[in-house]
């Protein structure tokens, strides 16, 4: 493999998708897409907290210099592809294997724009809300901003919730990148993000059954895993 990402991190199994990246909220949405779609890949861990994601090998890959990324070297046509941009990321492989995005051109646009509500609404509010009230921001004398990202998050719940009832899955019975998407983002708010009580999540009862269940699935708890040491 001639990209220079290879220069720093290695393939030991170069015919195989690569993914770098992190068990971050982000970073575990596509190793639970490939976990689930069992596409074999190999996994390399970027450390954002060494600034690795700023080393020039991984701005080759990504310019934007976060994680994750991809490189496909059987990508359209059979030549290899470099992705960055989860949901991007999300999109592809399910074009790639025929997997959780449906099939129906309705359906599947109504399945993008829950992936493009988690891209522009619910992952980057909920990560303000983990800044400011667990992080350096908890530290701020002026709640302000915490409150406001939290009556946002608390806000964002609601529109999930009543998406949620009556349903298995955001798009029925069909499990599918949207679900992949969030999964992760909400179980760091309740989670690490420390953040279950300021949001009331016990009100909304049919994330909680939902993420429950997808954090059930044999794929979800392996993808979670991935990149963590």
């Amino acid at each position: 493999m001639s990209h220079p990402i290879f220069a720093k991190w290695p393939a030991a199994h170069p015919d195989r998708l690569q993914l770098f990246g992190l068990p971050t909220p982000n970073g575990v949405k596509v190793s639970i897409m490939l976990e689930e779609c069992g596409l074999p890949y190999e996994a390399h861990r970027v450390d954002i907290m060494a600034n690795e994601s700023h080393d020039p090998a991984f701005l080759a890959l990504n310019p934007n210099g976060k994680i994750p990324a991809i490189y496909d070297p059987d990508g359209p046509g059979g030549k290899p592809l470099a992705l960055f941009e989860s949901g991007a990321i999300l999109i592809y492989l399910a074009e790639k294997t025929g997997c959780f995005l449906p099939d129906d051109p309705g359906r599947r646009y109504e399945a993008i724009q829950w992936l493009m509500w988690q891209m522009g609404g619910a992952g980057p509010i909920f990560g303000q809300l983990g800044f400011f009230h667990k992080f350096a921001g908890r530290d701020y004398e002026d709640k302000r901003p915490r409150d406001r990202y939290a009556a946002e998050s608390a806000r964002l719940l609601g529109v999930l919730d009543d998406r949620l009832a009556g349903r298995t899955w955001i798009m029925d019975a069909d499990y599918g990148i949207a679900d992949i998407s969030l999964l992760g983002w909400v179980r760091n708010l309740i989670g690490f993000y420390d953040a279950a009580e300021i949001v009331g999540f016990e009100r909304f009862g049919n994330v909680q059954a939902w993420l429950d269940r997808g954090l059930a699935r044999p794929a979800v708890q392996r993808g979670l895993e991935v990149c963590a040491a």
